[in-house]
């Protein structure tokens, strides 16, 4: 595994960092060689870092933004026309601390249609933004996010607003 993760990073730096916006299509190629699962045509950001590409399912129309980062050491969903902002953080991946020996413990991420993760936003492992939700900015998510919800801060609360309806484009 560690070599395949290694060949991922070189192919990733050497065919899709330095490509422009339009090439999407180029990306998506390489992701799909590299196990993603892919649905249509989301969008990657050429700055968009994903750990471990064959854990990770991309939905049509979704989209990872500028430096948004998918540690993918447990399952990534990234749902239809859902959006993870630029530098957002998803990590399916910590350490059990009641544990002394402090093993590694992953728990897959999905994050449902038309939903949204704001900039610099971190998700925490084992959690699902629901249906047309949306995740503010620089907000901590631990807990999962009901459908329309909207949560901010650290941790992530409610703020008492929700969607109305979902974006269609």
């Amino acid at each position: 595994m560690r070599m395949a993760l290694l060949v991922w990073e070189y192919a990733w730096m050497v065919f899709c960092r330095w490509t422009p916006k339009p090439a999407n299509r180029w990306r998506l190629l390489v992701l799909r060689m590299f196990g993603t699962k892919i649905e249509g045509r989301p969008f990657v950001h050429q700055r968009a870092r994903i750990q471990i590409p064959w854990h990770v399912t991309l939905r049509d129309r979704s989209c990872l933004g500028d430096r948004a980062n998918l540690y993918s050491l447990g399952e990534i969903e990234i749902g239809e026309r859902a959006t993870i902002g630029q530098e957002a953080y998803l990590c399916a991946g910590s350490h059990d601390f009641d544990d002394p020996s402090m093993h590694l413990v992953t728990a897959g991420i999905s994050v449902a249609e038309d939903a949204f993760v704001g900039a610099r936003a971190f998700v925490m492992p084992g959690v699902h933004i629901g249906h047309s939700a949306v995740v503010g900015a620089c907000s901590v998510v631990t807990r999962d996010v009901a459908p329309a919800a909207f949560v901010a801060g650290n941790p992530a609360r409610p703020t008492g607003r929700t969607r109305s309806k979902p974006y269609v484009t």
